[in-house]
């Protein structure tokens, strides 16, 4: 029983870190609606890929270095906006391509989200805190209305399968909704590039903003 707890409230995890609107959000949605999705869940697999390295990097300890580096971590959010800024003009171009009409070109989204996933400060802070307690021995506590306090035990296999198995139904599930609308409403795919391209953009200039300011 204490193992199904676990493996919910890892679910729970994933979801809480795949789910939020955000860059990596952003390109799952472009590669949705404008090719199909297939491309959209690989641009997920991208993002997942990127937070299991993340999982090798926090089980060997490196975690704690990044934790006491505020400049190395300036850094990565500095690169990771100028890319941002780079996948939103490559939205942007989705977004025109397919208001023309014309065929969209290959799916990169596999790369673009791997990439931003590992110069996302966001992710990198969500592991440096939450992720290293998921690993950690030890238990959390979450308070369900109408159960009361529940603990739960981390650093178990279950809690980590639990976690990727909630990133899993997120981008297996998000693709799929898009194309389902994209399917009922005409000029839903260049709608969606345009506004993932404002979402890189405007996410990219935030992080250039944090690291000159950090730095």
């Amino acid at each position: 029983m204490s193992s199904i707890v676990a493996a919910v409230a890892g679910v729970v995890l994933g979801l809480s870190l795949a789910a939020p609107p955000g860059p990596m959000n952003a390109v799952i949605a472009e590669e949705s609606a404008v090719r199909g999705w297939i491309a959209g869940f690989r641009a997920g697999l991208g993002a997942m890929s990127a937070d299991a390295c993340f999982l090798l990097v926090a089980l060997a300890g490196v975690a704690t270095v990044l934790r006491d580096a505020p400049t190395l971590r300036a850094v990565m959010t500095g690169v990771g906006g100028v890319l941002m800024l780079y996948f939103a003009l490559d939205a942007a171009r989705s977004a025109r391509e397919s208001f023309g009409g014309r065929e969209a070109g290959p799916s990169r989204g596999f790369r673009r989200t791997f990439v931003l996933s590992l110069t996302n400060p966001y992710q990198v802070l969500w592991w440096l805190t939450v992720g290293v307690t998921l690993l950690d021995s030890g238990s959390l506590a979450f308070t369900v209305p109408a159960a009361g306090t529940i603990a739960v035990s981390t650093g178990s296999v279950a809690i980590v399968v639990g976690f990727f198995a909630g990133i899993a139904l997120w981008i297996t599930a998000f693709p799929a909704t898009l194309v389902a609308l994209g399917r009922r409403i005409d000029g839903f795919a260049p709608l969606v590039a345009g506004a993932s391209a404002a979402v890189l953009a405007g996410f990219g200039l935030l992080f250039l903003y944090r690291a000159a300011v950090t730095l």
